[in-house]
């Protein structure tokens, strides 16, 4: 008898601290967000309902001030997913294929993978490609490296067909729609989402596991269930108004091509149309969030689950007459972040962080080594204490085709961009947060260091 139990009890012993280490394992829930810029709630915008973004905030630390690498969908989710800069991925626009470039690139969630979590992603985590084509979508997905499994998702017949909205570029563009739908919230991509994510959580169980959760909204088509626009009755929305003595911007920088023309001619109604349909949209996806939360929180799952946040980039509401991403003001750089979970003490991070700080900040929680090489630093001070430093700088990025390229570095007090047509800017956030009057011309010495900044930091990506 003695001998027949003994094998059986070493195996159940073998297996212990295998069941052990899965149970230890934290879950992660990373939610990344399209086109939503930092004016929320927790942000101070007491006009915009994002209750939900809100309470997340609550519980976790909010990062002020948050940069991104390049401040367009593909090149900043191929940069944070690698936790690699642009200049080192080779992805500066919305076409160009990640794995085209680098092929045996480790992103955060195929580390995850690899190292024995389930990985799932429901909706836009990397930027979604494709078209029509199946296998061609799963590459933009980036199947099946870093996912297990990966959906993607269109509006329903009633989310999809065009009923109170229009087309605020006359036809000009491909985009600037919005529409006050008809149809509940699963009529709509993120509602979709947000239950695809709820299935799989309560799928997994216990399971250790990574789920993207990419929301579609407020990124264009601004389309949304009528009862999210009736969040804003007339008059509850302001438009900004740009100074009259603001500093004119280089031509690389703001107004460019057909969008600064299709911009410069917007009616206020059409500014105010905008805005409300972006509002509606960024209300719409709170509102999901909060799904995905009661879930988190109705599950048990909460006290094993770090969460996090992020907008891909910022967006402009009028700023500089611009009503889009893509350029080199804080609009465009800065985005929201916020991480909440166990072991962290909720607060305000007032330092300057960057999105490839992301991917550190992930393998140190679950306890895996990341790759080396990578150009961020964990987050984990700041989330143990909100009110440790940050970085002395962030280093965002655009192109303009061909070789023209703006350099944009930000510090505590200035930001200065570089353009390859010999354009500077400089501003001084002390007296002008809204980067409206440009200073170069009577600041030479910081222009001259902060120039340096950006030699060095080329320089470490071999640009």
């Amino acid at each position: 008898m003695i001998r027949l139990i003994l094998p059986q009890l070493f195996v159940v012993l073998a297996v212990i601290p295998h069941m052990v280490q899965a149970a230890d394992r934290p879950n992660v829930l990373f939610i990344a967000v399209d086109d939503l810029r930092d004016t929320l709630g927790c942000y101070g915008n007491s006009a915009v309902k994002t209750p939900n973004v809100d309470r997340l905030a609550s519980r976790g630390v909010v990062f002020e001030r948050a940069y991104v690498q390049y401040p367009v969908c593909n090149a900043s989710r191929s940069s944070f997913l690698t936790g690699l800069r642009p200049d080192q991925t080779g992805v500066t626009n919305n076409t160009t294929l990640l794995r085209d470039k680098l092929p045996d690139v480790v992103t955060f969630p195929q580390l995850l993978k690899d190292n024995g979590w389930h990985s799932a992603a429901f909706g836009k985590i990397f930027h979604l490609g494709g078209g029509r084509n199946a296998a061609l979508q799963r590459k933009w997905m980036d199947l099946p490296k870093s996912w297990h499994t990966a959906q993607a998702f269109k509006a329903t017949e009633v989310g999809a067909r065009k009923l109170a909205g229009r087309d605020l570029s006359g036809g000009k563009l491909k985009w600037c729609h919005w529409g006050a739908m008809d149809g509940g919230d699963d009529d709509q991509p993120d509602g979709q989402i947000a239950s695809a994510v709820i299935a799989e959580m309560e799928r997994l169980g216990d399971q250790p596991w990574i789920i993207g959760c990419g929301f579609m909204k407020p990124h264009d088509p601004f389309v949304a269930p009528k009862k999210y626009f009736e969040l804003y009755p007339d008059g509850s929305l302001d438009l900004y108004r740009d100074p009259d003595d603001q500093t004119s911007a280089p031509p690389l920088a703001v107004g460019f091509g057909l969008f600064g023309e299709v911009f410069n001619n917007f009616t206020d109604a059409e500014r105010m149309e905008f805005l409300h349909a972006y509002y509606a949209c960024t209300s719409f996806m709170d509102a999901q969030l909060g799904r995905v939360l009661d879930a988190l929180d109705s599950l048990g799952l909460s006290d094993r689950t770090i969460v996090i946040f992020v907008g891909d980039h910022g967006y402009h509401l009028g700023e500089r007459n611009w009503w889009n991403k893509n350029t080199l003001f804080d609009r465009s750089c800065r985005a929201p972040m916020i991480v909440a979970g166990p072991g962290i003490t909720p607060g305000r991070a007032a330092g300057l962080v960057e999105f490839v700080d992301l991917f550190p900040t992930i393998a140190e929680h679950c306890s895996v080594t990341a790759p080396a090489g990578l150009a961020g630093h964990s987050l984990w001070p700041q989330l143990k204490d909100p009110a440790k430093p940050g970085r002395s700088s962030a280093w965002t990025i655009v192109t303009r085709g061909g070789d023209q390229r703006g350099d944009s570095i930000r510090t505590d007090r200035w930001r200065l961009t570089r353009w390859s047509d010999g354009a500077i800017e400089l501003y001084d956030h002390d007296s002008d947060s809204q980067e409206t009057h440009n200073v170069a011309m009577s600041h030479s010495d910081v222009v001259g260091q902060l120039n340096e900044e950006i030699n060095r930091r080329r320089a470490r990506t071999g640009n």
